[in-house]
């Protein structure tokens, strides 16, 4: 029996040959993720590239998440003025301290509550915090690009927005005592997200409607992955109001309230 001949530009003339035709889809499946898909090995193991990239990954995760955020350096000191922004603490004293003692970064420090009792006017419609979490990077990457679209769609609802600051060695779970100090009706956290080996510029948007002492994940809702080559910040700013918005409606927030990405109506009842 005669084998097919193999299908090459040489024997098809202007006919691309199949080589091509699945180095061109690799290249477009490569494109539309950051996971290491279809890299190749050696033998078992992956090819040197790979290895290589991998290892710049894991260093990169390492730097954001040991990396302290410094307002004047990373953000500008125009940036810090036109927003107000200032500093206070949780309950951890250090970073090491933070790693291992989750339970301190869910706690303003004492001198941190007094500062934000006194700067931030009370019972804001939306409440805006942003918290260094595991990823500096990721805070020094995407919050000041969001920090404005958020300001601009609540402005365009009629919604008071609350005087925003940093928390240094911030968990989520400080939600709820900015909820017990300032009574906002929706606290919008932006905290950097544990780096994995895609990206370490990945945001998260932690939600919570009247948060308080003893509310957990469960009352809370969650908008992730937040940079470029995930949800991008105007997309993100869009979606975090509508949630806003969904959990004024519904009094509520968490496990009840799902998000439903809409136009917002600045006519609605929700903007009183």
């Amino acid at each position: 029996m005669s084998k097919l001949p193999l299908l090459t530009t040489e024997a098809t003339g202007n006919v691309p040959s199949f080589s091509t035709d699945l180095s061109n889809a690799l290249k477009v499946l490569r494109a539309r993720t950051p996971a290491r898909i279809l890299v190749g090995r050696a033998g078992p193991a992956y090819r040197t590239t790979t290895q290589l990239e991998l290892r710049q990954d894991h260093a990169a995760a390492l730097d954001a998440v040991h990396a302290e955020l410094d307002l004047t350096r990373d953000f500008g000191r125009e940036f810090i003025e036109r927003w107000k922004l200032f500093e206070v603490s949780s309950q951890a004293p250090n970073k090491t301290e933070y790693l291992i003692r989750p339970d301190l970064g869910r706690r303003l420090e004492e001198a941190g509550r007094e500062q934000v009792v006194r700067l931030c006017p009370p019972k804001a419609h939306l409440q805006v915090v942003i918290g260094d979490g595991l990823s500096a990077a990721a805070v020094i990457g995407q919050v000041p690009r969001l920090l404005p679209l958020l300001h601009d769609e609540a402005k365009s609802l009629a919604w008071t927005f609350g005087q925003q600051f940093f928390v240094r060695h911030c968990r989520v779970g400080i939600l709820n005592d900015i909820g017990e100090v300032l009574e906002p009706e929706v606290v919008v956290l932006l905290i950097g997200e544990r780096p994995g080996l895609a990206t370490a510029l990945s945001l998260s948007a932690y939600l919570a409607y009247r948060p308080r002492n003893g509310h957990t994940d469960a009352q809370r809702n969650l908008i992730s992955n937040i940079h470029d080559r995930g949800v991008q910040p105007e997309l993100a700013a869009k979606r975090i109001l509508s949630l806003a918005a969904r959990m004024r409606e519904l009094q509520t927030s968490g496990v009840r309230v799902k998000e439903e990405f809409y136009i917002l109506d600045t006519t609605r009842h929700m903007k009183e």
